[in-house]
């Protein structure tokens, strides 16, 4: 059978257009601009069209259309697929479709979700469970790819909670437009909860309704594992415990286990020796990871091997070393996804901490003009704290990325990255148009720097120079 699909470019649905190649169907896909994950996804076979979508990309052979949920109602190859009344299907849907059919681990939460789902991942492959994997970033432990095909799990341990005939898979699951509530794991992974994707979300309250409804797919012997100090997680826990039980009777933990994790832990010290990636907010991705495998009775000693042998993930604190033409000393850059500002506060503390004598710049490149809006105060708060703290010494601060189809009407009067610094009143906090960032660093760093480029933008590419 052939499956196409549209938006193929996206981390997600690229990983899941490889599950389809691996299942033994043909794959299409188009997207409007190519990028390293559509060339690989050539390299595997994927017939890719990229610019302007049009429906002869729907070629007559195509039985089946999964689109990205960014792919907007009026797509042309969306609505050749309605007309033809093939299966048509966003990526949620289809994932879902397939958490259904495996047992399934999803990792959610604002933070963390790749880089938790990468290291449970590889725990579980040590251990022997050979789970198929779908993940929001690449890694080198799967040939630089976001996607791994398992098979039948060999138990070391045959965990009581996994049958035995049972496939794995482990997924990232996104919370934007409620995506998740899509899914119907056995394992919830809850990193934590905060304020994001306000250009869906109306309000706190409504994201902690929609986790909520989401940890409410747990089955009767399913485990939620959580972090157990995040105030907006309690808080979910405290709206549950209020309500009538004829409401919650499948959220009072009668039905399924709870398993909390924090950084109070005993194993929090030995993670701090053997983590090779830094930061507290890996310690904590480390410890849901080995929360995780705990439930499913994985010996300690395969976990902290894994954990230890753990090298980071694609734009996740990724360290390069890089020479900047006309130095004769390297500079270090720093790749990172982070766009949010807890995000940006956490990368930059474990910067310094990983550098604590080199000078430190960040390259930053804000992430849709809505979230900047709705989160401004906390921008400029954690830049102002980074720089006076000296977590930083340089920031450049590059024009908002315009994520088409996902911003409100007139947004984009109300803010800009000029606004943005000068809110921030920073010496060294400078606006330069994304075009003009590479000549500046020419003529401005002295080498042996350290160079953050950070967002989730098209910034990455930056590195590529």
């Amino acid at each position: 059978m052939k499956v196409h699909f549209i938006g193929i470019g996206g981390i997600g649905v690229s990983a899941l257009a490889q599950y389809y190649l691996a299942k033994g169907h043909q794959v299409s896909g188009s997207d409007l601009v190519s990028s390293e994950i559509t060339d690989l996804l050539k390299r595997k076979g994927v017939k890719i069209y990229i610019g302007p979508h049009k429906k002869k990309c729907l070629t007559p052979d195509v039985k089946q259309a999964i689109y990205s949920p960014a792919v907007r109602k009026d797509n042309p190859e969306l609505l050749e697929a309605k007309k033809r009344g093939i299966k048509v299907q966003s990526y949620p849907q289809a994932l879902g479709e397939l958490t259904k059919k495996y047992f399934t681990i999803a990792v959610s939460g604002t933070h963390g979700k790749s880089t938790t789902t990468a290291m449970i991942a590889l725990i579980l492959i040590r251990a022997g469970f050979d789970p198929t994997v779908i993940l929001g970033t690449k890694l080198k432990e799967f040939g630089n790819s976001n996607f791994r095909m398992g098979g039948q799990p060999r138990f070391r341990v045959v965990p009581r909670l996994v049958p035995r005939s049972s496939a794995i898979l482990v997924i990232e699951s996104d919370e934007w437009n409620a995506s998740f509530l899509n899914y119907w794991p056995k394992i919830i992974v809850l990193t934590n909860i905060e304020m994001e994707h306000l250009d869906y979300y109306k309000s706190l309250n409504h994201i902690l309704k929609t986790y909520k409804e989401f940890i409410s797919h747990l089955p009767r012997n399913g485990v939620l594992v959580t972090n157990g100090k995040d105030k907006n997680i309690l808080n979910i826990k405290n709206q549950i415990s209020k309500l009538p039980r004829s409401r919650t009777s499948s959220l009072r933990g009668k039905q399924f286990k709870i398993q909390k994790f924090s950084s109070g832990q005993d194993e929090t010290r030995k993670l701090r020796e053997i983590l090779r990636i830094p930061g507290e907010h890996n310690i904590l991705n480390a410890l849901a990871a080995l929360t995780t495998a705990r439930v499913l009775k994985i010996p300690d000693r395969i976990s902290f091997k894994s954990l230890s042998e753990y090298r980071g993930a694609w734009r996740r604190f990724e360290i390069i070393e890089a020479d900047l033409r006309g130095l004769t000393r390297k500079i270090t850059i720093v790749s990172d996804y982070g766009h949010h500002p807890t995000e940006i506060k956490a990368t930059l503390k474990a910067a310094r901490e990983k550098f604590p004598h080199k000078k430190i710049w960040c390259i930053f490149q804000p992430h849709q003009y809505q979230r900047t809006f709705y989160l401004f105060k906390d921008f400029v708060k954690v830049f102002q704290q980074s720089y006076d703290k000296v977590f930083i010494n340089k920031v450049i601060i590059t024009d908002i990325y315009d994520v088409a189809g996902r911003e409100q009407k007139n947004i984009k009067k109300k803010v800009n990255s000029k606004k943005l610094i000068k809110e921030i009143n920073r010496p060294s906090v400078v606006y330069l148009p994304k075009e003009g960032i590479i000549n500046y660093l020419k003529k401005n760093l002295k080498g042996r720097e350290v160079v953050i480029i950070m967002g989730a933008g098209d910034i990455y590419k930056i590195t590529d120079n």
